[in-house]
């Protein structure tokens, strides 16, 4: 029996150690960015909600592009909403330095409530 063989489809064909032949295929080579907690969370939400979403970025070799760019584009939104959400909350760098817990409180809220919003625009659509 051959080693390498090419079918009928056009695609090569190794044999195994067991004596069957197995396609030689890979995917196609994508970018490689480091991913961010968001990044993360939509890869698992893509996983567990939308797979064929999933499988066509896979196969395009876009996946990972494009769950670098979800996370990108959260962290700009968190930015932007945490600085509205404060200006609009009265959280002053006043507040900071006469009352430091108070301060800590209100913007660790502004920023779980900034988190809602960025997860439910940006990560599950």
């Amino acid at each position: 029996m051959e080693k390498y063989i090419v079918g009928e489809n056009g695609i090569g064909y190794t044999l195994g150690e067991d004596g069957f032949y197995y396609p030689d295929l890979k995917l196609p080579e994508g970018t490689h960015y480091n991913i961010g907690k968001y990044g993360l969370i939509r890869w698992e939400y893509l996983i567990t909600c939308h797979r064929r979403e999933y499988f066509k970025l896979l196969l395009a070799g876009e996946l990972n592009q494009h769950l670098h760019e979800v996370d990108e584009e959260c962290h700009e939104r968190m930015e932007l909403l945490v600085e509205q959400m404060k200006v609009g909350a009265g959280i002053t760098e006043e507040l900071k330095s006469t009352d430091f817990m108070k301060w800590i409180g209100l913007v660790n809220n502004v920023r779980n409530a900034a988190e809602e919003i960025v997860l439910r625009e940006l990560i599950c659509v």
